[in-house]
């Protein structure tokens, strides 16, 4: 490619990275007024509902938007066979600080575990409490709201790692999925996300452009029944992910590339 060719299209890129981040932040400022004035008006249940649809439509449109200029694709269509599952708890990996956002953009009825810090955010904030998504602290609250919500027959986002992935091919993983999937006696179904890009990866500053395009996939993995035993039951999850993640990893046929190897920038 030429030189002017490229430099167009170094241009485009920084171009569409900001202009989908200022969308996505000014749609959620323009979000957290309105949901703080209903958020007393409304009944548990109707807010959650509307909180929910509004969050999945909004993240929706941002990756419809970046996928329309062909510099990021998105293949989330696996996620769609959860859409009318009964109550469950979706677990993926978590390579990057896009996941949970590709999770929620395919499904109307799902709370998400987020961490205390996050239920504060200017931008999340207001959004997140009228969803009644869930604060990850202190854990027998987490629990208790967790089963609770499942009364609705809604599906609960939990990354089993806690946190964006630093030790490949998967961090250590928390009890705390355990705890709820025995508790609430729903299933576990593990999901994988697959990339072909370093960005927002643990420790990517937020306004770094990396080499693009990008592209994401979404894969169902196993469904775990209940557990009677929480450790063993986590102990189990984190081999089965790590083997699927190197499995996968190994597969030359594949294009994307899990988070297995040290990529910090």
């Amino acid at each position: 490619m030429r030189a002017p060719l490229r430099l167009l299209l170094n241009v485009y890129d920084y171009f569409i990275l900001y202009f989908g981040l200022f969308m996505l932040g000014a749609s959620c400022l323009a979000w957290t007024p309105i949901a703080i004035v209903i958020y007393p008006l409304l009944s548990e249940r109707r807010g959650q509902a509307i909180g929910r649809f509004v969050t999945m439509a909004g993240f929706r449109l941002y990756l419809t938007s970046l996928s329309l200029s062909r510099r990021c694709s998105f293949d989330l269509k696996a996620l769609d066979a959860l859409r009318n599952e009964s109550s469950l708890i979706i677990a993926p990996n978590h390579p990057c600080l896009l996941d949970a956002l590709l999770v929620i953009s395919r499904l109307p009825n799902v709370a998400c575990v987020l961490k205390a810090d996050l239920m504060n955010n200017i931008f999340l904030g207001a959004g997140a409490r009228l969803s009644r998504y869930i604060r990850n602290e202190p854990v027998r609250r987490m629990v208790q709201q967790a089963t609770h919500d499942f009364s609705s027959g809604s599906h609960l986002l939990l990354f089993p790692e806690g946190t964006r992935t630093t030790s490949p091919p998967i961090n250590r993983l928390k009890g705390s999925i355990g705890l709820i999937a025995h508790h609430a006696k729903v299933p576990v179904q593990a999901v994988f996300i697959e990339t072909d890009s370093v960005y927002l990866t643990k420790g990517w500053p937020l306004f770094r452009k990396p080499p693009m395009p990008i592209r994401y996939r979404v894969r169902l993995g196993r469904r775990f029944d209940p557990p009677q035993n929480t450790h063993e039951f986590v102990a189990e999850l984190e081999r089965y992910f790590t083997h699927e993640l190197v499995q996968d990893a190994a597969d030359h046929s594949s294009d994307f590339v899990p988070t297995l190897v040290d990529r910090t920038p």
